[in-house]
């Protein structure tokens, strides 16, 4: 395949091949801090305006502006959201990644690329649009210090003439976009046509890609999932939040500060919260914990370094039984890391958090959906439990734009858990903190401030009884462990349930959390279309493990636990819980280069592993 001239065509005619339809992705490489967001955000809506169901990701840089980027549009009329592995189109607007971009495409790819660059040098097998963007950029902007931002809007054009991409969608998207600034749009807008334009009497298409019209996305939403926990945490009816900003959790609670200025101002213009940016991590958790016991509804977000952090914090919420909600939106340890990038790598620090015999409940979201889901339920899961609570996403699912089915309004109304009154300890004549009396393991409490007499107690880090006095006796403390053991096997009960996709004749399992599960549904799809090979799937969703899980290893021969982190995580607590007869089938399908992991990936290595 040759270089694509003007008008005249190429030296090899690509008109013949079958045409693509809505399944392709596209990358915009640029550099961070180059305004591309707005145009990669209009060239995704407006996508998704067709109907077509499409998914964006973000990799950028860790450090300052001026390092490469690189936005990754997928639309899919299957409606497959994973990250593909190869790119179909790229927009090189990077002059120093260009040539690594171009080589890096498959053959039967697309190049559009700034003119000057002549990346057609490189590639025989690619096709190629060069465009002279700082030229048609120059006639549309006369503002020398507005061209870099401009300059973005015109691959959008570019790029919708040669897709097919409606224009009266990117008009809609691009408006939305600079819905409070109308001197902005105008420009963009005639930035937009300029590409359109000039890729319209310019070139004549060689290429296989194109979009038509769809009706996969009425009624759907697009969000990501830190804005999707924000949400949730609102609607959970969250008083108290604390944080110390750390990538890629900041914008949970951002978001979460909008939201609250926006719904939880009194009439008076007395704020209803409080939000707190402490000193650090350990501090900001200390805070929930504080206010939890408080009888505030308190949360925090962070990432791993911050997870380390608060360990010393969290055991003493397990131990002496404190409410309080952690948002983990991981990211590539150990250390610094990689802070940009993806993984799941956290799943066994938190189960075990912090010094001595501690076991955590975590809840696992798998989509924007149940990120918002999750989070209500957490409230609810800290008070009834007494013990704080993760929410486990990561940098994939939290930062990147998704789509999805509207959220619903909750109706259920809050549970505060084992919460005793006044008038309740009149009738008692009085109550012990830590005593099970009700065989669920889980104590009753009170709140401070509590008008009885015997409403108070003290809260000890150290040893104790059912009485909350202090005790270094063997049998108190161990009575305490016990019970504490019980409580987490109540917990079981409560967590949300697995998701289990089988179809009872098949030998071979997959299990996956979080993320992992585009991937795993595309796959599923590969191995049957391909190989001939049905797999039953389940999505763990919480840790403790529920019944099912165990069910669902007993009914198969072989199971794979695919997930994204070396050390094979999930996998490890599984072994810990199933009984030894059942921990011999499983196997182990890893990924943890720092992106999101990819359907092929994880069919290449079944395949291999299958040995077919």
């Amino acid at each position: 395949m040759g270089n694509l001239e003007p008008s005249t065509g190429t030296n090899d005619d690509l008109s013949g091949r079958k045409p693509v339809i809505n399944d392709f992705s596209i990358q915009v490489a640029t550099v961070n801090g180059s305004g591309s967001q707005s145009a990669n955000s209009v060239l995704l809506r407006s996508i998704f305006g067709m109907g077509i169901p499409v998914s964006g990701k973000n990799l950028f840089p860790s450090n300052i502006a001026g390092l490469p980027t690189w936005y990754t549009i997928r639309a899919s009329k299957n409606g497959y959201v994973a990250r593909k592995k190869d790119i179909d189109i790229l927009v090189a607007m990077n002059a120093e990644t260009a040539k690594d971009d171009i080589l890096s495409l498959p053959a039967g790819a697309v190049a559009i690329y700034e003119a000057s660059l002549g990346l057609d040098q490189h590639r025989s097998d690619v096709t190629c649009y060069p465009v002279p963007f700082d030229k048609l950029t120059a006639a549309v902007c006369p503002e020398a210090r507005l061209r870099k931002l401009v300059k973005n809007m015109i691959y959008v054009g570019v790029v919708a003439k040669i897709i097919g991409l409606d224009m009266t969608a990117v008009e809609k998207a691009l408006r939305k976009q600079f819905a409070k600034k109308q001197k902005a749009a105008d420009l963009n807008w005639a930035a937009v046509e300029a590409g359109f334009n000039y890729a319209a009497e310019t070139f004549t298409k060689q290429d296989p890609f194109v979009l038509e019209p769809m009706h996969e996305t009425e009624g759907k939403i697009i969000i990501d999932g830190n804005a999707a926990c924000a949400l949730g945490s609102l609607f959970a009816g969250v008083t108290v939040v604390t944080w110390y900003p750390i990538t890629p959790s900041s914008s949970v609670v951002e978001s979460l500060i909008d939201l609250l200025k926006k719904y939880r101002i009194e009439p008076d213009g007395k704020a209803s919260f409080a939000v707190v940016q402490a000193e650090d991590e350990l501090a900001a958790v200390g805070m929930v914990l504080g206010a939890g016991w408080a009888g505030a509804r308190s949360m925090t977000a962070t990432s791993g370094p911050g997870i380390s952090l608060m360990a010393e914090f969290i055991g003493l919420g397990y131990w002496a039984e404190l409410p309080g909600v952690i948002f983990d939106i991981q990211r590539v340890g150990p250390s610094t890391g990689l802070p940009t990038r993806t993984a799941q790598s956290d799943l066994l620090s938190l189960a075990y958090l912090s010094h001595g015999d501690t076991k955590h409940v975590i809840l696992l979201p798998g989509s924007v959906k149940e990120c918002y889901e999750f989070s209500i339920a957490a409230f609810d899961l800290t008070e009834r439990l007494q013990t704080p609570v993760f929410v486990m996403s990561d940098l994939d699912l939290g930062m990147n734009n998704w789509m999805s089915e509207p959220f619903e309004y909750p109706e259920k109304p809050l549970d505060r858990g084992k919460v005793l009154t006044a008038e309740d300890l009149t009738r008692l004549g009085g109550f012990a903190r830590y005593k099970d009396v009700d065989g669920d393991a889980i104590p009753y409490r009170t709140l401070p401030g509590t008008d009885h007499p015997q409403a108070a107690y003290f809260t000890r880090g150290s040893g104790h009884n059912e009485k909350a006095l202090y005790s270094e006796k063997p049998d108190d403390y161990q009575n305490m462990m016990e019970r504490l053991d019980r409580k987490f096997e109540t917990a079981r009960t409560l967590v949300p349930a697995p998701v289990v996709v089988a179809n009872g004749t098949s030998k071979i399992g997959i299990i996956a959390f979080g993320t992992s599960d585009f991937a795993i549904t595309e796959s599923r799809d590969q191995l049957k279309n391909e190989y001939k090979l049905d797999t039953d799937y389940l999505r763990v969703r919480a840790f403790p493990f529920t019944k099912e899980v165990l069910d669902f290893v007993a009914s198969h021969e072989r199971v794979y636990i695919v997930e994204q982190n070396r050390d094979a995580q999930l996998q490890s607590l599984l072994k810990l819980d199933l009984p030894a007869t059942e921990i011999v089938k499983l196997r182990s399908i890893r990924h943890f280069n720092g992106l999101p992991i990819d359907a092929r990936s994880v069919t290449d290595e079944l395949v291999l592993q299958e040995g077919i």
